[in-house]
């Protein structure tokens, strides 16, 4: 009889405990569908972490990162789901990976994952995105191949935004890969100045206000003069 009594007590405890959980999942489903009305950054951070303890799921996972990247917690959102170099990882979290390694300053571990995600979907931005890296890394010869591409395929509309101001700004995509051109000649060898300064005149010519193609050919031209001076 006592026996029978211990089971119907546990039999009773694992219901309730099921149903508190089922009742908690429910209520953080309701708290983050409010929150992301709401606009609520970390309520929604908030919901997701205790779903993904409630009812753990790789989708939720990747969305908490996500969120997290979004709202420049990068370490965060790399702590969420590692920097693993995964093939098999959604898009997004891939996405997230290469987003965060690069603003945390790990370019040689960035371009892995945006290789990945130009390999699944080709296109002019990602190819911008691997040659401004890999130019800051050395990859001379793969910084070329993706201008080249990065040239070939990009389209008159499309932008990307520059930071170096207080106030962000874009530029025509087209414009950006000429810069990078420019930067990338005189990279490889220091004494061409005027290819390099070619270059960026071009990318200026595309998009006048172009404010970093204007700091780097006012640079290339002082370097020139210092080199000229210091021959004479």
């Amino acid at each position: 009889m006592k026996k029978l009594v211990l089971l119907t007590l546990f039999i009773t405890g694992s219901f309730l405990t099921a149903q508190n959980a089922t009742d908690l999942q429910s209520h953080y489903e309701a708290f983050y569908k409010e929150m992301r009305l709401q606009g609520d950054v970390n309520g929604v951070i908030n919901a997701l972490t205790h779903l993904n303890v409630l009812a753990p799921s790789k989708e939720r996972k990747d969305t908490l990162a996500y969120v997290y990247m979004n709202n420049g917690q990068h370490l965060q959102a790399l702590n969420t789901i590692g920097i693993e170099n995964d093939a098999k990882s959604s898009d997004l979290a891939v996405q997230v990976k290469a987003i965060s390694l690069k603003n945390l300053n790990q370019p040689k571990r960035a371009i892995e994952q945006f290789e990945i995600m130009f390999k699944r979907s080709p296109n002019a931005y990602l190819a911008y995105e691997l040659a401004d890296l890999k130019i800051l890394t050395g990859d001379a010869a793969g910084a070329g191949t993706n201008i080249e591409y990065g040239l070939a395929n990009v389209k008159d509309e499309m932008k990307h935004a520059f930071y170096e101001r207080q106030q962000p700004y874009e530029v025509s995509l087209k414009a950006a890969f000429h810069h990078l051109k420019g930067l990338l000649v005189f990279n490889n060898d220091k004494s061409k100045f005027d290819e390099a300064i070619a270059f960026i005149d071009q990318a200026l010519e595309i998009d006048p206000s172009f404010n970093l193609a204007s700091l780097s050919k006012q640079a290339l031209e002082a370097k020139k003069n210092e080199a000229t001076a210091t021959k004479e």
